[in-house]
């Protein structure tokens, strides 16, 4: 075993010199050539660690994003995935792969239009060739669906296992395929209105395809192995059950997926934020201190009525619009109103609770300020009546605002 690991050990370091010489500016054929010789095949998860420790090291991050696609181009065909995870549909990592083979479809079709009959015959190409590319450039736009599950779903996770160096550095490749998609999206309009034939612009658009293509390579030989055997059944779990509020992309998972033993209610962070005596909610936990100093810093006055109409709760801003008094904690809303308004009210409830109406809004002049009044009823996941929430807020400056403010600037 001793043998193994050293072998492994030294392994990781040949790899991690040959990739400074990649850095230092050597030819990167000849540095395949040299890896290919010195250490065929390169377990997956040690070029996750290399890549973590050059960072951690002192390699300037921004210099391990510049030469990403260097690095990818190198490891093409050298990265083993002996011993990898495999996961059946509705397990996120098969969602994520059947978006790159789609992904991967849009590309291939791509291909087959700028070489059609239109390429070098000198001829303007026809609209509805550059409306067909355009459309296939329109779907993958949809790429930014899968990048955005990885960066809030995948990464936070592999965070929290200690792997940082990576996962930064996949986003930062997300914002430049970003960036080059976008650019060719405006190249293509513009060619359109302007007639230029396709042959010249195919140049751009290919730098945007291929960054996509690349990160596919990255994350089946590289970031799904990771992720496979880092994240606990949980984790993955959370993974599945908030991609939907993200989306999908060119894929739509029909399986469903759940780990076994894990409970309905149960997620990868829960057990921890039990632990410390946080209040756990569906979007991550808080302490009671930070709960109170949220909906107190919040700029409007919140107050909550619950289902039998009792007051609950209200809000303690530092510049409150209406006077409120823990006497009415307890007390029934009919009672906290003028008789002339408690017509009103009871009919805002009613409605409410019959499910008839969603909100009621009213603005008031008060005291020389222009005030908000907001009422919103508060259901459950299956749509059960909770209660009312009042909202009040002061909009006399907001009402002031025009054009843009895009510097930062203290009030």
């Amino acid at each position: 075993m001793s043998e193994f690991i050293n072998n492994s050990e030294q392994k990781r370091k040949a790899l991690k010199e040959l990739i400074l010489k990649l850095h230092q500016g050597e030819n990167p054929e000849q540095v395949k050539a040299e890896l290919r010789q010195a250490l065929g095949k390169i377990p997956y998860d040690d070029v996750v660690r290399v890549e973590q420790e050059l960072i951690a090291e002192g390699l300037p991050q921004e210099e391990v994003v510049k030469l990403c696609d260097v690095h990818t181009a190198v490891l093409d065909g050298s990265i083993d995935q002996t011993g990898a995870k495999t996961v059946t549909p509705g397990h996120p990592v098969h969602t994520f792969k059947e978006e790159n083979r789609a992904l991967e479809r849009e590309i291939g079709d791509l291909e087959k239009l700028y070489h059609g009959p239109a390429e070098g015959s000198g001829a303007v190409p026809t609209v509805d060739l550059y409306y067909a590319i355009i459309q296939h450039f329109n779907r993958l736009m949809d790429v930014d669906k899968h990048y955005k599950r990885k960066e809030n779903l995948l990464f936070p996770f592999l965070e929290k296992h200690g792997i940082t160096g990576p996962p930064a550095v996949m986003w930062a490749k997300h914002d430049e395929t970003r960036g080059l998609m976008k650019k060719a999206l405006q190249v293509l309009h513009a060619g359109l209105e302007n007639k230029t034939e396709i042959r010249w612009l195919i140049p751009e658009l290919q730098a945007a395809t291929r960054a996509i293509t690349d990160m596919i390579g990255k994350e089946d030989n590289i970031l799904f192995p990771m992720c496979l055997d880092s994240l606990t059944a949980g984790e993955w779990y959370d993974v599945y059950r908030q991609g939907p509020e993200i989306g999908f992309c060119l894929y739509n998972p029909t399986d469903e997926w759940k780990p076994a033993g894990i409970a309905e209610d149960e997620t990868g962070s829960s057990g921890k934020d039990t632990a410390g005596g946080r209040i756990i909610l569906p979007t991550g936990s808080l302490s009671v201190t930070e709960l109170a100093s949220l909906l107190n810093t919040v700029p409007v006055d919140i107050t909550y009525v619950d289902a039998d109409d009792t007051v609950r709760y209200f809000s303690q801003g530092k510049d409150r619009i209406f006077t409120r008094s823990k006497a009415i904690i307890g007390r029934k809303v009919q009672q906290c109103h003028p008789p002339a308004s408690v017509a009103t009210v009871q009919k805002i409830i009613d409605d409410f609770r019959a499910g008839r109406q969603d909100s009621a809004s009213f603005w008031i002049n008060h005291k020389g300020r222009f005030i908000l009044i907001e009422y919103f009823a508060m259901r459950d996941g299956k749509g059960t009546y909770l209660g009312t929430m009042e909202v009040s807020q002061d909009l006399t400056e907001k009402r002031k605002l025009e054009g843009e403010q895009r510097l930062l600037s203290y009030t």
